[in-house]
């Protein structure tokens, strides 16, 4: 195996002017980074580590293996780019902060909300308009369960499920994304008014995938999974799962371009919970600004999810409200552009807390008692 090298952002400040200038924009959002590190992997262990600055990265990166040059200034341009936003139907959505996809589950199985949703049309209207209401920029629409040990369902069933609630949405001014391994569903959800292409497997589970997610022209979420086949929760044996991770979503990131994808339409997920342990988990949560690094919108999805549960006496699924805000602002300090939630009025309202609070340190205090 090659040598590796990582960028990731260690420390943040409020503002660049409270650190005179030694901190970048990550991402171009609302998150401002002072310290990096810089490492080099080789045979799956991290051999040097060195701290840097805006002011002394060059320094750092010039003393890397030549071989690993333009991948470590590939990285560095990365965590400083600065995202165009996606254009979906009337709506536009901005990536310099941090947006809210709101959860519709229409399967009889969801572990969220047991099936409330699919065979109630008024229950999912009321909860999709709500969602859209409480300042959703995307509605995610899924017609079959992901959850560990869910049934598999078929391709003409879950389109007979995503079909009525993509309309809905779409009628009401609402901008959708489908969530769905499969190409007939994409297709269908497409034609009928869907946006974006969300798909768990990082369009991996059907050959057809890929291709027709190209010829769409529609914008792609790709998601972390272990297992390519029926189980995406099988085969989550790890080295080390912030850099599997990393690399997995580079690969489908490269992978997706050579398709014919254009870059400023893809979106990556490290993909929470699935075939992940607790310390899977929470070492991805916490090492989440190293992906800025891949150069691409980061979708933070782990609401509700069994770990906030294992974390909090095992709480159910709708006692876990604390927690996934608890993860949200994590998620918003980390830069993460997007988080696909269950609680979306409770989300917004932290959201808009959060940018309050980023918009006034943008401002030096030092400088107001001048």
């Amino acid at each position: 195996m090659p040598d590796q090298i990582y960028i990731q952002p260690l420390t943040t400040v409020p503002g660049p002017q409270s650190v005179e200038g030694e901190a970048v924009r990550l991402a171009g959002g609302m998150v401002y980074a002072r310290e990096f590190a810089v490492m080099l992997r080789r045979d799956g262990r991290v051999i040097e580590r060195h701290i840097a600055t805006k002011s002394t990265i060059d320094d750092v990166l010039a003393a890397m293996p030549e071989e690993l040059g333009a991948e470590a200034e590939l990285q560095w341009s990365n965590l400083r780019m600065a995202h165009t936003p996606l254009e979906l139907g009337s709506r536009t959505v901005r990536l310099d902060m941090p947006q809210v996809m709101g959860i519709l589950n229409v399967t009889p199985d969801s572990f969220s909300d047991g099936g409330e949703f699919m065979d109630n049309p008024e229950a999912m209207q009321s909860q999709a308009a709500a969602m859209n209401e409480a300042g959703a920029a995307i509605i995610d629409i899924g017609g079959e369960s992901t959850r560990p040990g869910a049934k598999d369902v078929w391709e003409g069933e879950e389109i007979k499920r995503v079909q009525p609630a993509i309309e809905y949405c779409v009628g009401m001014g609402a901008a959708v994304s489908v969530d769905t391994r499969r190409p007939a569903v994409m297709e269908a959800a497409l034609q009928s008014g869907a946006h974006i292409i969300n798909d768990v497997s990082a369009l991996r589970y059907d050959p057809r995938s890929l291709e027709f997610a190209a010829s769409s022209g529609a914008p792609v979420i790709l998601m972390h999974a272990p297992g390519n086949g029926e189980n995406l929760h099988a085969d989550g044996d790890y080295g080390h799962v912030v850099f599997d991770v990393f690399d997995f979503l580079k690969d489908q990131r490269d992978r997706a371009i050579a398709a014919g994808i254009a870059r400023e339409k893809i979106v990556l997920d490290p993909g929470i919970g699935f075939g992940k342990s607790m310390a899977d988990n929470l070492a991805l949560l916490n090492a989440l600004p190293l992906f800025h690094a891949l150069g691409q919108p980061l979708l933070l999805g782990a609401s509700r999810k069994r770990m906030i549960g294992a974390l909090s006496n095992e709480a159910p699924a709708d006692k876990r409200l604390g927690g996934s805000l608890a993860i949200a602002q994590l998620g918003m300090n980390a830069g993460v552009q997007m988080l696909r939630v269950h609680d979306v009025f409770e989300t917004v309202q932290a959201r808009n807390v959060w940018r309050g609070l980023r918009d006034a340190a943008l401002t030096d205090f030092a400088m107001l008692a001048e």
